[in-house]
Formats: C-alpha cells, sequence, structure tokens
C-alpha cells in the first residue's frame, strides 16, 4: 500500500522501523470500516481472536491475554531519560539509561517480523484538531494491536493530515518476539517522544 502521507519524519520513522524488524509487508490503516474488517478476519484466520456466536453477539470476538503479555507487568516498564531523578521515583516503573534501552530494544526487535506484516498506524489521542489531541503513529505486527487502537483512539488519515508535511508526533514501536519472559520490555523515551515495547510472540 502506498504511503498515506508526505511527512518526511513519519516515512522515515516507518523506513528506519522496517529496516530493523524486516517485515515481508507494510500495511498503512487508514481507519475504513472495509479495513477494519478485513484485519477482523485475519485475526480469525491466524486464531489470534476467535469469532463469537454472531447471532447472539454480532460482531464480538474474544481474544485471549498471554499470562505474560508485558503490558501487565509493571516490572518490565522502563522510564528511558538522562537523569534516573527524572524518571518519578516514587513510581512502580524503572529507570533506563537510553543509550542502553534502545540498544536493548533494537536488538531484540532485529529480523522479528521477518515474514510478516508491519502495521502502520496513525492515530490521534483525542478529537482530531483538537488543541489538546496527540497525534502519534504506532508501528506493530500485531492485528489485535491495530484494532485496540482503532477502539481506544481515531485512527486514520486524518490525524496524518493534521500534521502536515513537518510536523511532529509521538513514535509507537511494538514487535512480537519469542524471547524468554524476563527479556519483554516497554520502554518510556520522554525525551524523545517515543515508546518502545517488545514482548512474547
Amino acid at each position: 500500500m502506498t504511503a498515506l502521507t508526505n511527512n518526511k519524519k513519519v516515512l522515515r520513522f516507518v523506513e528506519e522501523s522496517a529496516a530493523l524488524a524486516t517485515p515481508d509487508n507494510i500495511v498503512w490503516i487508514d481507519g475504513s470500516e472495509e479495513q477494519r474488517a478485513a484485519l477482523k478476519e485475519e485475526g480469525v484466520r491466524t486464531g489470534e481472536l476467535i469469532r463469537l456466536n454472531q447471532e447472539k453477539l454480532p460482531d464480538c470476538y474474544l481474544h485471549r491475554t498471554k499470562p505474560n503479555d508485558v503490558a501487565r507487568v509493571e516490572d518490565r516498564t522502563f522510564i528511558c531519560c538522562r537523569n534516573e531523578e527524572d524518571a518519578m521515583p516514587h513510581s512502580i516503573v524503572k529507570w533506563m539509561d537510553p543509550k542502553k534501552a534502545y540498544d536493548l530494544a533494537y536488538g531484540i526487535a532485529k529480523g522479528k517480523m521477518k515474514g510478516k506484516t508491519m502495521y502502520v498506524i496513525p492515530y490521534s489521542m483525542g478529537v482530531v484538531g483538537s488543541s489538546f489531541s496527540k497525534i502519534g503513529v504506532e508501528v506493530t505486527d500485531s492485528t489485535y494491536v491495530v484494532l485496540n487502537m482503532m477502539i481506544m483512539t481515531r485512527v486514520g488519515k486524518m490525524c496524518l493530515d493534521q500534521l502536515g508535511e513537518d510536523g511532529d508526533f509521538i513514535k509507537g514501536f511494538h514487535c512480537s518476539c519469542d524471547i524468554d519472559p524476563e527479556n519483554r520490555y516497554i520502554m518510556h523515551f520522554t525525551e524523545d517522544n517515543t515508546m518502545i515495547s517488545v514482548d512474547w510472540a
């Protein structure tokens, strides 16, 4: 699919993510109902989603969260900023040096989307165009993540249109990796407007 934006910062982020994770395909999420339906069918095909009784529960699906899902484990969540004292020392999450964190995450994610599709999700936290909204772009290899972003945020080309050709955005990189449970990480780079999550496949 052709990129949905001319924003060079977005295109660079997508290119760099693809060079790291080496997916077979890249799909831009446009937010359409047709694409949403196709993603649900893909989730059912791969077993990631289970279609429920459509007569009793129309458009309902079951997804079982894995017990080792990184999003459920606070001790695998890190704030990555230059000064440890800036990482909310009272917080239940941990601090990690940004360079160490990038090296660690990139080392785990390298080549892990081979044979998969990388989805590019432009989204807005809040009403698109509002002075309170935040625009982000997340890349992921999970249809479940895409479908949840479509529920939790406003997703589609209108988010990229809001950015224009030079707007800044929050970067999100998520990759499902077949790794030891103790090597799962979700990292917040507070000084770079970047989030990286590498977790169990």
